[in-house]
């Protein structure tokens, strides 16, 4: 069975048995009609994924694998904060009237710095790193520039990257400071492995493991009774999710590049109430 199921199904176990709940108390997400958002929630949890063992895709609910890849690549390739330039309209509630973001993800990889060898921005300076002196222990990225938080129509929440090589192995640490279980957990978590595939394979290494970290990891109220009966269903083993071993230029990648085999899934789960 899928270890990214299993992983999530003892997540959110131990979140509705343990967790500490928002409920009475003041809280900024809302609900559309108006309705306080409330949650259930830990604090640090840490997931660890093994990518030479399996994909981590949920099986007990499908996702949109493909379509993660193109919001993957929108931050990290395009480094676009245009909705325009999505193919989902997972960020149209977020939108401006200028049909941005703000200056939120994409862009704040965008933003030129001056690093040791020139100046580039935070893609370029990993990708060159991994490249020339890969065992540095400063291959990271950061999103969360609080200069720029006013003018972000949502804060970052899975904000800084810091890749690790060991021998020939890519490993990296996701940080996030908040999470919808339901809706974003194995979104991001595909997310991220691929870019962990993209980054070894641009760097002649093999991904290893990618370590998820959670400050805030809540259910909503509303999603409490979705979560218990989606925990119970049937897991199946995990597809085969591979890139195109051709592509060898970060930058080249598209979502055509991505191959997925054998996904064997419990049915999807439809209208899902999304806090705001």
């Amino acid at each position: 069975m899928s270890k990214a199921d299993q992983l999530f199904v003892t997540m959110c176990e131990d979140i509705l048995d343990h967790g500490f709940s928002t409920e009475g108390m003041p809280v900024r997400p809302h609900w559309a009609d108006g309705t306080p958002a409330h949650t259930i929630k830990n604090f640090g949890v840490v997931n660890r994924y093994d990518l030479r063992e399996e994909f981590p895709a949920l099986t007990i609910r499908p996702t949109a694998i493909k379509l993660a890849f193109d919001e993957l690549l929108w931050i990290w390739q395009k480094k676009s904060n245009r909705v325009a330039d999505l193919k989902s309209h997972i960020w149209d509630s977020w939108a401006g009237e200028d049909g941005t973001i703000g200056k939120a993800y994409g862009y704040q990889l965008a933003v030129p710095y001056n690093f040791k060898q020139g100046r580039m921005d935070q893609v370029d300076n990993v990708l060159w790193l991994l490249k020339n002196d890969r065992y540095s222990r400063r291959i990271m990225t950061n999103m969360y520039n609080f200069a720029d938080l006013s003018e972000m129509n949502l804060e970052p929440c899975a904000y800084s990257m810091t890749f690790n090589v060991k021998g020939n192995t890519l490993n990296a640490i996701l940080n996030q400071r908040s999470q919808d279980i339901l809706t974003a957990n194995n979104w991001n978590v595909v997310q991220y492995a691929l870019l962990l595939m993209m980054m070894a394979q641009v760097s002649d290494l093999q991904a290893g493991e990618l370590v998820h970290v959670i400050s805030d990891a809540h259910i909503y109220d509303r999603h409490v009774d979705i979560i218990r009966e989606m925990i119970k269903r049937p897991q199946h083993p995990a597809p085969k999710v591979t890139l195109n071993p051709e592509v060898k230029d970060f930058y080249a990648f598209t979502t055509d590049d991505l191959v997925i085999e054998n996904y064997e899934h419990e049915p999807q789960i439809k209208n899902i109430p999304v806090a705001i």
